[in-house]
């Protein structure tokens, strides 16, 4: 048996690790590699890159990696100046320099701000790039570490901020804090000094959910003027991922659980609740609705609902949130984005459409302000696309006393980020290849400046799982591979939510294979389109990606010249074993559920490995971390050693950090990409 691979310390498990590294490292080390680590790394490292910055008091923060600092800084500039690459930017924590200190890696992760005195935050770090994250107090004005503050174990967990002197902690310190997935699910009113176990508890999920989490909105503080003014309490306990119950405290300090669908995403306000419904419980799936916050009422919500956007067949909500006065939200219409706006402080308020720029196939938005307690309306929209380097636009919608402007709202351009690649010649194209049941799949085609009719190299990336959505987007890494003569296809395929929640419902448990189906009809497609071959084509993805690609190897070896398999889950009947795995059930199936176990094993990658003497696989590359806390490594081992066991030659990689996403420094992230291409270019790239 191969179980031995599940523990992380046995000798057998890190001799099969060592051994299998070093063939990998000895057939894909290559110049040209240690070009593409260098030329990479050089990308990450750049200092003219756009900023889009988070405003703290009378400052703007940036974080920056670089040669001398490969984990990172982060820094500060006055708010009065624009924040451009080349500005006097100072250095306020050194994350080279802390680990250094403390004789161990963490990966900065972010901060939680202060919304009470907000030169005040919470550092985020993970332990090597786990989920296992440490809260660090720190002072923004002084750059130091506060004396007594703050200092968390590193547990899976979440923190937001009561009072200047308190936090509401959730993190997995016990079993008896921890769901059956190994995330947090009681939240604690943890002061300094004190120690998590101490801290009195607030807010218990279920240990049958996936986790909790806490924070408060301060209308008081916020400056909202109402005749309500008291400090909102809000709960949310996941019961799966996508599915949760929101709750807020009323006047006796009772959460009481907003009557809402449980299959929803949400943004909520001191005055309303913006949630997207994903099934047809109260509203038509894909509606977005606006309803009032009243959770000092009789009732918590208003029962009155704004329907913002109705669904329609290809029409998609993927962003949207509540600022202090305004929502904001994007629609996609079969991948095209248009941006809107909603006064929130006029009832008569109609949304209005926000012009874009030509050529825009992607937009993102963040508040200009880390914390909107203390700030106003101002949002920054990052509008690209595939060869389109990013531009940073302002959207002013706040007068000087924070009040929804009556200036017309056009987007200021302020700031475009230098090329990455050469993109002249290239084009990036939206086609759709129909699936095994006749459903059009959509793909991005993005081609290089020079290819050859039927011979073109190809690398398909897709997810196509937990309602996670793909969208268009510059990288300086695709456009390395499309400068080396490849084309690029992003897969847009059931699963996802990029057509909206009725994309994913079809993928989810049994049927699954329809994302399958849509994945390889993408590849025959581009064959019957005459740009490439099977022999030309790979496939790569990570995680539930991962475990796309297994089962193209499995499943359809004949239509691919090579895959690359990151972080997969591979064995179907035993992913719910590990903690983190019980959160996927919902997505996937219970493997001790008969019929679902039956499902579960016919497209299980582990389990439908043929013979060499039977079937030929194409060339296979599987990468993985050895502090994956999320998808456990052993997945990625047992594939190879079964792989092998049945005559095949596997490529296999184990990094020893960087955990679930591949997080480290500059060279570590740049050389794991490397290795991956130079896998392409000894399989579908090779003359």
């Amino acid at each position: 048996m191969d179980l031995f691979l599940e523990k992380d310390d046995d000798p057998q498990t890190l001799a099969f690790v060592a051994a299998r590294n070093a063939t990998s490292l000895e057939a894909l080390t290559t110049p040209e590699m240690e070009a593409d680590v260098a030329a990479l790394q050089a990308m990450m490292e750049r200092q003219d890159r756009l900023i889009v910055p988070a405003r703290r008091g009378n400052w703007l923060f940036d974080f920056n990696r670089s040669r001398d600092n490969p984990l990172g800084v982060l820094r500060r500039l006055p708010a009065e100046l624009a924040p451009r690459a080349d500005a006097a930017w100072e250095t306020v924590f050194d994350v080279d320099a802390f680990c250094a200190r403390e004789g161990k890696r963490w990966i900065f992760g972010g901060c939680v701000t202060c919304p009470f005195e907000p030169t005040r935050v919470l550092l985020r770090l993970s332990d090597g790039g786990s989920d296992q994250t440490r809260f660090l107090e720190f002072d923004l004005e002084t750059k130091q570490l506060v004396d007594g503050g703050f200092d968390t174990p590193p547990v899976r967990a979440q923190a937001a901020w009561l009072s200047q002197n308190e936090i509401v902690y959730f993190g997995s310190i016990d079993a008896n804090s921890a769901t059956q997935s190994g995330w947090p699910r009681v939240g604690r009113r943890l002061q300094r000094g004190q120690t998590p176990a101490e801290a009195e508890i607030m807010f218990e999920a279920a240990s049958s959910d996936v986790t909790g989490y806490g924070f408060v909105i301060d209308p008081k503080l916020g400056g909202h003027n109402g005749p309500e003014s008291r400090q909102i309490r809000v709960f949310m306990a996941n019961h799966e991922i996508g599915k949760l119950s929101l709750h807020v405290e009323d006047g006796d300090g009772v959460a009481r659980r907003l009557p809402l669908p449980q299959d929803i995403g949400f943004d909520i306000n001191h005055s309303h609740v913006l949630w997207l419904a994903k099934n047809d419980e109260q509203v038509p799936s894909g509606s977005l609705v606006l309803q009032e916050l009243t959770p000092f009422g009789e009732e918590p919500l208003a029962p009155q609902r704004r329907i913002l956007v109705n669904p329609a067949p290809g029409r998609a909500v993927h962003h949207f949130t509540l600022l202090r006065n305004w929502a904001v939200y994007s629609v996609d219409e079969r991948l095209a984005p248009s941006l809107y706006v909603l006064d929130l402080t006029r009832a008569d308020a109609e949304p209005q459409r926000i012009a874009l720029p030509d050529g825009v196939e992607a937009l993102y938005f963040t508040p200009l302000y880390a914390d909107l307690h203390m700030g106003d309306d101002t949002l920054w929209v990052i509008g690209s696309g595939f060869l389109v380097p990013p531009t940073r636009y302002t959207l002013s919608l706040s007068d000087p006393n924070r009040r929804p402007t009556t200036e017309p709202l056009v987007l200021k351009p302020e700031e475009t980020s230098p090329v990455y690649f050469n993109a002249d010649g290239m084009t990036s194209e939206l086609l759709e290849a129909t699936s095994e049941d006749g459903t059009q799949v959509p793909y991005h085609l993005v081609l290089p400046r020079e290819w050859t009719k039927g011979e073109l190299p190809v690398l398909i990336y897709g997810y196509g799982g937990f309602s996670a959505s793909l969208a268009p987007h510059y990288s300086g890494t695709t456009g390395r591979f499309l400068e080396q003569g490849g084309a690029y296809v992003q897969a847009y395929i059931r699963g996802g939510a990029e057509l909206g929640p009725q994309w994913h419902t079809p993928a989810k448990r049994h049927g699954r294979h329809k994302a399958y189906e849509d994945f390889v009809a993408i590849a025959r497609d581009l064959v019957k389109r005459g740009y490439s071959k099977p022999s030309r084509i790979a496939c790569t993805g990570g995680s539930n990606g991962g475990l796309l690609t297994g089962v193209m190897l499995t499943r359809y070896p004949e239509d691919f010249g090579a895959v690359w398999c990151r972080v997969p889950v591979i064995d179907m009947t035993r992913f719910h074993m590990f903690p983190a795995g019980r959160a996927w059930m919902d997505e996937y199936g219970n493997p001790d559920d008969a019929a679902d176990r039956a499902y579960l094993l016919s497209y299980s990658p582990l389990h439908q490995i043929k013979p060499a003497v039977e079937t030929t696989y194409p060339p296979l590359y599987i990468e993985s971390s050895s502090n994956d806390d999320r998808v456990h490594p052993s997945h990625a081992r047992r594939f190879a050693m079964r792989l092998e066991e049945a005559g095949h030659t596997p490529l296999f990689q184990e990094f020893g950090s960087g955990g679930h996403g591949g997080a480290g420094n500059s060279a570590e992230m740049a050389r794991r990409t490397a290795m991956g291409y130079s896998f392409l270019r000894r399989s579908i790239m090779k003359p």
